[in-house]
C-alpha cells in the first residue's frame, strides 16, 4: 500500500542516505565507510522507559497518536509550547477513541514545522518513512491520508511489538522500575518460550531517598511491606533497599538508576544519620535536614553497588514538574522538567574518595549542563577508572550537541570513558531512529580524526562499533 497524497502539492518525505554525515566530500566518503561499518550492529538500549507489558501482551498498537504522539513528552512538550493543549494530544487521558487519535494526530500534521531543526523532526520522518512506508511530509492535507496508512500498517502481524523489536535488531532493553515493584511482567516475560528478545529491569529508588517529598512516609512504609524489612530505622531502610536491590538482580537488573536536583554526597556522623532518620519518620525532619539525608543516602547507594555490581547512573539537575497546574491536571513526565546547573567535581568528591577506585563500582555522569562537559565530567572520567561520561540525552540528545559533547568530552577522557548511546525513551518506535542517529554522528566525528591523520581508518572502524555495542555491554555489564 502506497500514500497517495490528498493534494497535489504534498511534498515528499523521503530521508536523504548521507543524513548528519560530514559536508566535505572526502571526509563524508569516510564517514560512510564506518558508518557502514555499524548500520546493521544490533541495539543495546541499557536506559529507557518502555512498558514491559508491551512485548509480553504483544497487543496491536491502537493507533498513530497513542504510539509516535501521546506517550512522547519530546513532542507533545513544543505542540503544547505552540498552543496545542495536552488534552487534545490525549495525555493523561487513557486510550483515545478514533476521533480523539484523529485530532491528535491532525494537530502533530498541522503544526509539522515548529519541529524543524529539531531532533524530533529527524526521528518522527525516521519513523514515518523508515517502518511504515509514509512518502509524504506531514500536513493539514495529508494528516489523515497518513493517519490511515499508519493505522492499516500497525493491525498486520509485522507491525506487532515483538515483531519490531525483532526487526529493529534490539539485542537487549532495559526498563525503569520502583523498588516495591513485583516484576511479575518481566519474570512473565523471561518464562515465555516463545520470546526470545531480552529485557532487563532497572532499579530507580528516587522516590525512597527524597525524604522532604509529601509522599515519602507512605513510599518507606510501602518498602517495609514489599521487603519484609521494618524501615522504621536507618538500618532497617538499608537492609530494606538492599532485599530490593538483590530482588532486581535476581530478575536480570545491571543497573540502578538516580536522578536528584544535585548529587552532592556527603556523609553524615552515624548519631546524626540516625537521628535525622528517626525525625523523618516521625514527619519532623526540617527541609535542610531532609536533603541532608538524601544526599547520605545517595553515598549510600554507591556503597550498595561496590557489594552487588549494579552500575549507579546519576541524571542530576532537573526541577521536575515545572508547571504545577500542568503537573496536577496531566501528572509528571508530561514536558515540563526543565534543567538546572549542574556541579559534580565537589559533589562527588567524598563517594568518589571513598568508592571511586573501588573494582566493583561503574558511576555514569549524566548531565543536562553543557558548561560541565569539559570542565567537570571529562576530568573525572579521565581520572577514576569506575567513572564513565554519559552520553548527551533529554534535551541535549540532538546533533549539534552530541557533536559538541564529543568535541569537550574526547580530548580529555577518549572514547572508551563514555558510556554509548542511551536513548532514554518511551516512544517505542522511536529507539531505532535515535540509535542510528548516534551511528552517523559519531561516523562522522571518526571520519574526522581520520581526515585530519589523527586516526587510522582501522582504528576508527573498531571505536565505532565499540561504541555501538562495546561500551554499553562493557559500562552496564550487559
Amino acid at each position: 500500500m502506497t500514500l497517495a497524497p490528498s493534494a497535489p502539492e504534498a511534498a515528499r518525505l523521503a530521508p536523504h542516505p548521507d543524513r548528519l554525515l560530514p559536508t566535505d566530500p572526502s571526509v563524508r566518503a569516510v564517514a560512510r565507510r564506518l558508518y557502514a561499518a555499524v548500520r546493521d550492529l544490533p541495539v543495546v538500549s541499557p536506559h529507557g522507559h518502555v512498558d514491559p507489558a508491551l512485548l509480553l501482551d504483544d497487543i496491536p498498537f491502537r493507533d498513530p497518536a497513542s504510539l509516535l504522539v501521546t506517550p512522547d513528552h519530546y513532542v507533545t512538550r513544543l505542540l503544547h509550547a505552540s498552543g496545542v493543549s495536552l488534552a487534545t494530544l490525549g495525555v493523561g487521558r487513557g486510550p483515545l477513541d478514533e476521533d480523539g487519535a484523529r485530532a491528535a494526530w491532525r494537530a502533530l500534521c498541522e503544526h509539522w514545522h515548529v519541529f524543524r531543526g529539531t531532533p524530533v523532526r529527524y526521528w518522527l520522518e525516521q519513523e514515518l518513512a523508515g517502518i511504515f512506508e509514509v512518502d509524504v511530509r506531514p500536513s493539514a492535507a495529508t494528516a489523515d491520508a497518513i493517519f490511515d496508512t499508519v493505522q492499516h500498517r500497525l493491525g498486520r502481524p509485522e507491525f506487532r511489538p515483538r515483531a519490531l523489536y525483532e526487526r529493529f535488531r534490539i539485542d537487549v532493553l532495559a526498563t525503569t522500575d520502583d523498588p516495591a515493584d513485583d516484576l511479575a511482567t518481566h519474570a512473565a516475560l523471561a518464562a515465555d518460550p516463545t520470546w526470545t528478545g531480552r529485557v532487563v529491569p532497572t532499579f530507580r529508588p528516587d522516590r525512597y531517598l527524597e525524604v522532604g517529598a509529601p509522599t515519602w512516609r507512605a513510599d518507606v512504609e510501602r518498602l517495609a511491606e514489599v521487603s519484609g524489612v521494618a524501615t522504621g530505622t536507618w538500618q532497617g531502610w538499608v537492609a530494606a533497599m538492599e532485599d530490593r536491590r538483590d530482588h532486581f538482580r535476581a530478575h536480570g537488573a545491571r543497573s540502578s538508576d538516580h536522578s536528584h536536583t544535585d548529587v552532592r554526597t556527603d556523609p553524615l556522623e552515624p548519631a546524626e544519620r540516625d537521628r535525622i532518620y528517626a525525625a523523618a519518620v516521625a514527619g519532623t525532619a526540617t527541609p535542610a535536614e531532609a536533603v541532608a539525608l538524601r544526599r547520605h543516602m545517595l553515598l549510600e547507594m554507591a556503597r550498595m553497588a561496590t557489594d552487588d555490581g549494579l552500575t549507579m547512573t546519576l541524571h542530576p539537575g532537573v526541577r521536575r514538574g515545572h508547571h504545577r497546574p500542568t503537573l496536577e491536571a496531566f501528572g509528571p513526565d508530561t514536558g515540563h522538567d526543565i534543567p538546572l546547573p549542574g556541579e559534580f567535581t565537589d559533589a562527588l568528591r567524598p563517594l568518589l574518595e571513598r568508592y571511586g577506585t573501588h573494582p566493583n563500582l561503574r558511576l555514569v555522569l549524566f548531565t543536562l549542563d553543557e558548561t560541565v562537559w569539559s570542565r567537570e565530567l571529562a576530568p573525572l572520567a579521565g581520572f577514576y577508572p569506575s567513572v564513565y561520561v554519559g552520553a548527551p540525552w533529554w534535551f541535549l540528545d540532538a546533533p549539534d550537541a552530541i557533536r559538541r559533547w564529543r568535541s569537550a568530552v574526547t580530548e580529555t577522557a577518549g572514547f572508551s570513558r563514555t558510556s554509548g548511546f542511551i536513548d532514554d525513551t518511551r516512544a517505542f518506535c522511536s529507539i531505532p531512529a535515535r540509535h542510528d542517529m548516534a551511528r552517523r554522528l559519531d561516523a562522522g566525528a571518526l571520519a574526522h580524526l581520520v581526515a585530519e591523520h589523527r586516526l587510522d581508518e582501522d582504528e576508527a572502524v573498531e571505536t565505532a562499533v565499540d561504541l555501538v555495542v562495546g561500551r554499553p555491554r562493557a559500562v552496564f555489564g550487559l
